[in-house]
């Protein structure tokens, strides 16, 4: 399986911006779909975005579509996560997660591998 840590969390204010990067070891990175989820306490782990094998195909949730964007870079085995106008509700813990399979609406269930993830946190 592929490793995965990512990078990039933290504090902003409402409106502004926050690059999310994930890591990958292995010489395999570029056979594995990746997306990007998050989590809030006591609520299910959620669906943000991913990216096929050569960044060809991207597919985002409703609610970050047009302010979100995901992006891979298979010479550096990384895949970042550019948010944009941030909003306190998009407050979570942001994981990526590899897959050999991408669904036109990717589930949790999809992925094996997963990174540790990290806290971004949008003050209002």
């Amino acid at each position: 399986q592929v490793q995965l840590v990512e990078s990039g969390g933290g504090l902003v204010q409402a409106g502004g911006s926050r690059r999310l990067s994930c890591a990958a070891s292995g010489r395999t990175f570029s056979t594995y779909h990746v997306g990007w989820f998050r989590q809030t306490p006591g609520k299910d782990r959620k669906f943000v975005a991913a990216i096929d094998l050569s960044g060809g195909i991207t597919i985002y949730a409703d609610s970050v579509r047009g302010r979100f964007t995901i992006s891979r870079d298979n010479t550096k085995n990384t895949v970042d996560l550019q948010m944009n106008s941030l909003k306190p509700e998009d407050t979570a813990v942001y994981y990526c997660a590899a897959s050999y399979v991408l669904r036109s609406a990717p589930d949790v269930g999809d992925f094996g591998s997963w990174g540790q993830g990290t806290q971004v946190t949008v003050s209002s």
